[in-house]
Formats: C-alpha cells, structure tokens, sequence
C-alpha cells in the first residue's frame, strides 16, 4: 500500500520565515558560544516567528515524542517531554501554546550566511518476494560470509606489503608474524577511513568484489539473500538509501537496513553522466537518472557498474514506521531531519523554512533532528526525510534548495549547555 505523506492543501505550505526584526531578546545567554550560534545572538519565541500562527503544528508532536524516547532522560528535557506525552493529538492551539510556552528559537548561521543547502531522502518501496521468479530475479544480500575486514592506518598505506593475522569470524588484525600477506597499494583509496574489506585468496587478501561483479554473480554463493525484488534500479536507489521496506507476494512488509559495504568508496552516478555529457547538472537527479535509464536501457549495467560501492542489508524489526535514525527511534515522515550533531544536538526540534523541489513555493515547518548522515557538514545543512515510497522518492529525489534554521531548546537550555 502506498502511503500519501503531502498535500499542498495542508496549512503547513505557507509563507517562507523571516525572522529579521520580529526576535524578542531573551535572558537566556549562552554559558560558551554554541558552533552555528554567534555569541550574544538574539533568541525568540516561537511565537514571534512569521508564519508561527498559521502552521499545523500539532503534526510535529509524533515527531517529538519519538524524540522524547531518548530525550526524557536528560533533566532538561524531562519536563517538556512529560507535557508533550500528555498533550491531545487533535488539539493544534495547545500543541502551539505548549511551543511557545517551553521552547526558546535560536537562528542558526554559519559565518555570515543564514541560509544552507537543503536535501531530501526517503525509504524506497521495493516489489518483492521471498521466493526467487521470473518476476523477481534480483537479489537483496545480506553480509557475505566470506567478506573479511582489517585496519590499516593512512600511516602504513604506502609501507609495502604488510603481514596481518586472523584475530575473528570476518576479521584480520596487522601484525608482523602473520601468515597473510595485504598490499594496501591493491585496495581503494578511500582517505575518509582505514578500514579494507576483501576476501582470502590462499594467504593473501584481496579486495572485495566490485558492484559490477557482485551483479555478475560472483557472490551467489557466498551471501544470503533477504529477498529478490523486481527491479535493479530500485534496488540500486535501496543501496544508495541504505533502508527501505520490501512489499511482499501476500501484502506484508518487510523492513531491511544497512549491514555492511564491499569496501569501495560512493561514486556518484550522476556526476559521471554530467562529466560525459549525457545530462545537465540541473537534470542530475534520483528521477533525472531513472528517465536516462528509462531511454538507455542497454546502458543500465555500464551505468550501475560505475559506482563500485555496494551495499549489503540485514532484516530489521518493526511495524510500518519509519526507519531508525541516528537518535535511535523512528523517523517521521515529513517531520524528521538528518543534521550535524556538532552544531544541532540530536533529537532537538528545528523550525525549517525552505522552498519546495524545483519550486519557489515556500515550504515551512517544525521537524525534529533525528538522524545523520556522512554529507550533511555544517549549522545550516539539513537532510528532510520525506517518509516511504514513490510520491516520498520524486520530492527527495529533486529537493536541492537553500534554506535557513531555528533551533528550539527547553527555556533555560542554552545551545552551548545543549551540544
């Protein structure tokens, strides 16, 4: 079942926020400069932010409950966590009251800019089964088994060959007696982390197979599979997710979530068209691709095969809600975003004003920071997610918008006190 998460219709899509000049000054000063927060910046009340009135912010109260699962534990959240678990689901105007009364809006800036790039993801539904057919030949793996790992500091990289010992199920350890042999020179370059995966072949190690390869087959014996789906494209959106949900032969859902990866760092596919020509940088999205494949079918393995990065999933419990974020509970669609925990304390509820993919049309409301994500760096950098399925894939898709951000935080919690 496809699940509607937007209509324009809804009082959320209203007038795009500015703040300049409505802030009340609070009492409330920062005890050390927040990253993202001048030192002396004006805080507000909700109240005082344009559009505040007219936004349905009863919606966000799931949204901050989730939160509240993690949150209720710290004394400073405590209180406003309990008013919240009591607040009536229908009753916007207390929803509202209950903002203005416990929450102070701190505008978030990053040097002298106020605004930041806004993305979307969401949680592919994919057509499957549990059972391999003509209708469903592709498979969803799960971590190979005979997939192995090792450290290797950036220090010892261009050391030579270099001796490593198996110390686990799955795990190689450097060491300098050790009876298999590891050339870091054959492996990826991937300067972001000093893991190498890869496979045993006699004594030494190998890199792991590349995603062209894996859909050659060559893992068919080695890898589990949670279940075959019907379409490699999707499965490759799953993969660059890294979750989504498998509806099944008898309607039933199944929630799958990232396991492992082959060891090979993220190429963008649509980088790689644009570099050769086969699209405009503005047609470089989820859907700008999938309608290239759609004209080059005979082109979709070349295409795929660029990125080398796989990515291997495990079965995840649950009912029909979201995923699970980086604060550890589900993620609402709509009203969840992936932030900088460096500048944005996780769980905390953000104000969003930004514009609709591709679009001018103003596009504000109250979400909540419940995950991260490896490109989301910086005060003014968000990653909506916008919920599950087809409808919540073409808004992620194309949303690349700028967009500003006001942190909400307990009256009496400072932003530096909160990080």
């Amino acid at each position: 079942m496809k699940q509607t998460l937007f209509k324009k219709s809804w009082p959320l899509w209203l007038a795009l926020l500015a703040l300049a000049g409505c802030t009340t000054t609070s009492s409330v000063v920062p005890d050390r400069p927040a990253p993202g927060i001048p030192s002396g910046a004006d805080s507000a009340s909700p109240a005082t932010l344009p559009a505040w009135n007219d936004q349905a912010v009863g919606n966000t109260i799931q949204g901050l409950r989730q939160s509240c699962r993690t949150l209720q534990k710290k004394p400073a959240w405590s209180g406003v966590c309990r008013e919240a678990g009591a607040l009536a689901d229908n009753d916007a105007d207390a929803a509202r009251r209950f903002f203005e009364n416990r929450f102070t809006a701190w505008k978030l800036r990053d040097g002298g800019r106020d605004s930041g790039l806004i993305t979307g993801y969401y949680e592919p539904l994919l057509n499957g089964s549990l059972n391999r057919s003509e209708r469903t030949p592709w498979p969803i793996y799960g971590a190979p088994r005979d997939m192995v790992s090792v450290d290797v500091p950036m220090s010892q990289r261009n050391r030579g060959v270099l001796r490593a010992k198996q110390t686990g199920p799955g795990r190689l350890a450097l060491a300098s007696g050790g009876n298999i042999e590891i050339n870091p020179a054959d492996f990826p370059a991937d300067p972001r982390g000093i893991r190498m995966k890869g496979r045993l072949s006699g004594s030494r190690l190998l890199p792991y197979f590349t995603r062209g390869q894996i859909n050659q087959g060559s893992i068919a014996g080695s890898a589990p599979v949670i279940a075959w789906v019907e379409d490699p494209v999707e499965l490759f959106f799953l993969q660059v997710q890294g979750s989504g949900r498998i509806q099944l032969d008898d309607g039933s859902f199944l929630h799958v979530g990232f396991a492992d990866q082959n060891g090979y760092p993220y190429q963008s596919i649509g980088k790689w068209l644009v570099d050769k020509g086969e699209m405009t940088l503005g047609q470089a999205s989820m859907q700008g691709i999938k309608d290239w494949l759609a004209k080059n079918p005979q082109r979709r393995d070349e295409l795929l095969a660029v990125n080398q990065s796989y990515i291997f999933f495990k079965q995840l419990p649950g009912d029909n809600g979201g995923p699970i974020g980086a604060l550890g509970v589900p993620l609402t669609g709509g009203y969840s975003i992936a932030v900088d925990p460096r500048y944005i304390p996780l769980g905390a509820p953000v104000y969003l004003s930004t514009t609709w993919p591709h679009s001018s049309e103003p596009l504000t409301r109250l979400v909540h920071a419940q995950d991260t994500g490896s490109a989301i760096k910086g005060a003014l950098r968000a990653d909506l997610f916008w919920g599950y399925g087809t409808e919540a894939g073409m808004y992620a898709g194309r949303m690349k918008q700028q967009g500003s951000l006001w942190l909400l935080l307990p009256k009496g919690l400072s932003p530096g006190a909160a990080l």
